[in-house]
């Protein structure tokens, strides 16, 4: 399976001034979702790509986040739903647009290999409320958790350049039985299924910030299980 950069983007937190009305989108506000497309190569770190930047950087960013990818196919989705006609690639604050596969197809822990550079599927995006706030639709956050086009996270194994039409050619899949689509499943609809949680939670490859908020949703979901079964007696 090969994937290609359709889109690269990089771009500096900025403050966004208020705007004279009263909808909560417009008072001021701090992000990097607004980047800026790149036409020649970027430099790849093990932090991410040179001249990119987070304005939370504690839900955003670091090593294991450190490249945020968008499958282009969902594009087409978004530009037929209320207020998005003219959403770009880049809208939803991505590093990459990619083609040749999406949620479906990929899975956590994947490695490509994009000339020198490699990195690794870390976890499914989590989709945050700045991402409603710049297309002024509320619950865009809420629609990208349901549909499950939500993006997802690489990891940096050894950095190099990335650039515009650069294909990524899959090197080792140790995951198969954890795709994006099922992830996002067990994160945003499957609330109830610790016994899922807890398994997602052991693959070695995902996120430490998914671990642990998987493994807290098991904790919980068992002692209330256990709380219930101990009333019945």
């Amino acid at each position: 399976m090969n994937i290609q950069i359709l889109a690269l983007f990089v771009g500096r937190s900025k403050r966004i001034a208020a705007r004279s009305s009263n909808e909560w989108w417009d008072q001021p506000w701090e992000s990097g979702i607004f980047k800026e497309a790149a036409s020649g190569p970027v430099w790849l770190a093990y932090g991410g790509l040179q001249g990119d930047e987070q304005a939370d950087r504690k839900n955003h960013g670091g090593p294991e986040k450190a490249v945020c990818a968008y499958p282009a196919a969902h594009y087409d989705y978004w530009r037929r739903r209320p207020g998005l006609a003219d959403i770009p690639f880049g809208g939803f604050g991505e590093n990459l647009t990619l083609g040749g596969a999406t949620e479906t197809q990929l899975c956590i822990g994947d490695r490509f290999k994009f000339d020198d550079a490699i990195v690794e599927i870390s976890q499914p995006r989590q989709p945050c409320w700045k991402l409603s706030r710049r297309w002024h639709v509320k619950d865009l956050k809420e629609q990208a958790e349901q549909t499950g086009f939500t993006g997802f996270y690489f990891r940096v194994v050894k950095h190099g350049w990335l650039r515009l039409g650069g294909v990524g050619v899959l090197l080792e899949r140790p995951c198969p039985e954890w795709n994006l689509a099922g992830c996002n499943e067990i994160m945003h609809k499957r609330l109830q299924d610790f016994a899922a949680a807890q398994r997602l939670a052991q693959c070695p490859q995902l996120s430490g910030s998914w671990k642990d908020t998987l493994f807290a949703r098991a904790r919980s979901l068992d002692k209330k299980w256990a709380g219930s079964e101990i009333a019945k007696t």
